[in-house]
């Protein structure tokens, strides 16, 4: 996901606060601490749309649904997709080398949480599930893995 609009303050000697508006319209409010540990609220865009698939080797991700709904997928070999729906109130975590991707149903509202040895560099894109998850609608998602 690319992004569209940044904007960085710094909260103290170890901290720094960064809003970034992605290109699918997203929000997300970040703040980074030089550790590497790291938390975002992120507010979905009027319309429900993917992320990009990624995974990380050294960082754990906790993410907390605090308003509306995600699909958490997540990629095992020969193309084996898993999808599972997150609502309010409802939390996963992603291990370490997990390829993953997350759609955002329309407004709904996210925190997540990442831990480990967070080295800014340690994204890594998973263009396999991608190619699984970004062909997916809003209504194959509700009505074919719910």
């Amino acid at each position: 996901m690319n992004r569209k609009n940044t904007t960085e303050l710094l909260l103290g000697d170890d901290v720094r606060a960064f809003y970034e508006q992605m290109d699918n319209r997203e929000c997300k409010y970040k703040m980074l601490a030089d550790d590497g540990s790291y938390y975002c609220r992120t507010v979905a865009s009027p319309e429900g749309a993917w992320q990009n698939s990624h995974l990380h080797l050294h960082v754990t991700e906790h993410y907390l649904v605090q308003s509306g709904w995600i699909a958490y997928a997540s990629y095992e070999g020969q193309s084996i997709l898993h999808l599972r729906i997150v609502t309010e109130g409802q939390h996963i975590v992603v291990q370490p080398g997990v390829h993953h991707n997350l759609y955002m149903s329309a407004g709904s509202v996210i925190h997540t949480i990442k831990y480990g040895m967070n080295t800014g560099s340690d994204w890594t894109a998973s263009p396999e599930l991608d190619r699984l998850t970004q062909p997916l609608t809003e209504y194959q998602i509700l009505h074919q893995y719910s």
